[in-house]
């Protein structure tokens, strides 16, 4: 008997068998890789959330190890991801390998949390950020206060408000739909657009950590290592405040496992997989402790915590019409890093309905483009449909709560797997074994627990406040198991065509 076949799956057919009809090809290389993950990652949060966490924190230098210890924590989770993805390179990443670890029921939710939230809510949230930078140069329609109040309450959850910031909401959504086709005509062409936008972000953020050090109208050093004579956190605050930064810099590194999603499409999976997570997130993590760098040299962290945009203000100091270029770079950014969570994600679908727990056109692939097609539409609907559950802020913290239990799991995996599997073929084994991936589940645990903390008391305050409140957290889980009679449902169906 075949233990790791899903349960519900058709005996004549494994799931690891080759399909027939048209198939996915392995048509991305190291290069692409690498800049699939650094494009995937580096979004909107190394843009929006410094001025917050500077707020928090009062402290340059607390403000750059908060940063460096979130690139080390996230770089632990890219090597234990790396030796899962190294040893199962197939199409669906970490469904598949939660299949392996822990069952298909587990691997079908977080499948169905990537469809319901996680991958389709970073869709939207970093496609809502590209909408936000573009009122910088075009005006967008919005519904008078009456309509853009309006709010629908939902039971144990709170209340969601469909109709606020509706221009910001109708361009983001024109943004998904049309990356969606660009995915839909061939992942080799989405690919390339991947590699330019990426190329371009990165070369923004250089011209502007360049600026900060080199003109005359930048900062000082001294900036570098003055506390704010405002904020001084000790204590048992200190540590919540040290965690909440966490947070943001938590959101600004994630995205590091969507490559893992397309492992069928990469040349030399077992090699440029790994290559791809731990090389790019290097990078990702250099490249975000210089422009914390520069945000400190050019602004006293006083400034800078008075500042919702601290790129937009950091550029406009340096030189003349900074604002401006800055919001382009972001557009950037943002259009680069919503065309790879879409190129990915959409790979997660494909591989459940292959395994018979999600509708079966959704494991088509398109005679002549050879892409997921019908997982393409299907995601791009629901992600434009989630635009309209809220704002930024709830898009974003209700996915990261849902998405890092999921990154806990698939830590502890590795050592199920070891268990499991212990004489599978490993290509890469995880550095620091087992203290890296314990580090990185603690952090996990941490960090969860905090935002559930965090999420209920901001809802108590807004609800004393008589404002519209939402739990992010238990928004994100009541998406996840919404979709569990569907699961039931498949298995049923399966077990009696068997």
């Amino acid at each position: 008997m075949n233990t790791d076949a899903p349960h519900g799956s058709d005996p004549k057919r494994p799931a690891d068998a080759r399909p027939t009809g048209p198939q996915l090809i392995p048509a991305l290389g190291a290069f692409s890789t690498i800049m699939l993950v650094i494009g995937g990652v580096i979004g909107s949060g190394i843009f929006r959330k410094a001025g917050v966490m500077a707020d928090q924190l009062g402290s340059p230098r607390l403000l750059l190890g908060v940063w460096l210890v979130g690139g080390i924590i996230t770089l632990f989770g890219a090597l234990t991801n790396a030796e899962v993805a190294g040893m199962i390179p197939k199409t669906g990443g970490q469904y598949i390998y939660f299949e392996k670890m822990f069952g298909p029921f587990f691997a079908y939710l977080y499948g169905w949390g990537a469809f319901a939230v996680i991958q389709t809510g970073s869709i939207s949230a970093v496609a809502y950020v590209f909408a936000e930078y573009a009122v910088k140069f075009v005006h967008l329609p919005e519904f008078s206060p009456v309509w853009a109040g309006f709010s629908i309450h939902l039971p144990l959850i709170g209340d969601i408000m469909p109709l606020k910031e509706i221009g910001v909401k109708g361009l983001a959504a024109a943004l998904i739909i049309g990356l969606t086709v660009v995915n839909y005509i061939g992942v080799k062409f989405a690919g390339v657009v991947q590699n330019i936008f990426t190329i371009a972000k990165i070369a923004a953020m250089a011209l502007l950590f360049l600026g900060a050090f080199l003109l005359p109208t930048g900062g000082s050093a001294a900036n570098l290592t003055t506390s704010s004579t405002l904020i001084h956190p000790t204590g048992f605050r200190l540590f919540l405040a040290l965690a909440a930064a966490m947070q943001g810099a938590f959101w600004a590194y994630d995205g590091w496992n969507k490559i893992t999603y397309i492992a069928g499409e990469v040349r030399e999976p077992q090699r440029n997989i790994p290559l791809g997570l731990i090389v790019g997130m290097i990078i990702v993590a250099v490249i975000y402790m210089l422009i914390n760098a520069a945000y400190a040299y050019v602004l006293p962290v006083d400034v800078m915590a008075k500042s919702k945009l601290v790129a937009a203000d950091v550029a406009e100091k340096c030189f003349k019409g900074g604002g401006l270029w800055i919001a382009a770079a972001v557009m950037l950014s943002t259009f680069g890093t919503t065309n790879a969570i879409i190129l990915a994600s959409a790979r997660v679908y494909f591989s459940m309905a292959h395994r018979n727990v999600f509708p079966r056109f959704l494991g088509r692939v398109h005679p002549g483009f050879h892409t997921p097609a019908a997982s393409l539409v299907v995601q791009g609907v629901w992600a434009v449909l989630l635009l309209f559950s809220g704002t930024f802020d709830t898009l974003t913290d209700t996915l990261i709560f849902v998405a890092w239990i999921f990154y806990a799991a698939g830590a502890y995996g590795v050592f199920v797997l070891r268990r499991k599997m212990p004489d599978a073929p490993r290509p890469y084994k995880v550095p620091g074994y087992p203290f890296v991936p314990w580090m990185f589940i603690a952090f996990a645990c941490v960090y969860l627990v905090l935002t559930a903390y965090n999420d209920i008391e901001g809802y108590r305050a807004a609800v004393a406040a008589k404002q519209p409140a939402i739990i992010n957290s238990a928004f994100g889980i009541a998406l996840v198991l919404a979709g569990t009679p569907i699961y039931w449902y498949y298995r049923r169906r399966g077990g009696r065509s068997s």
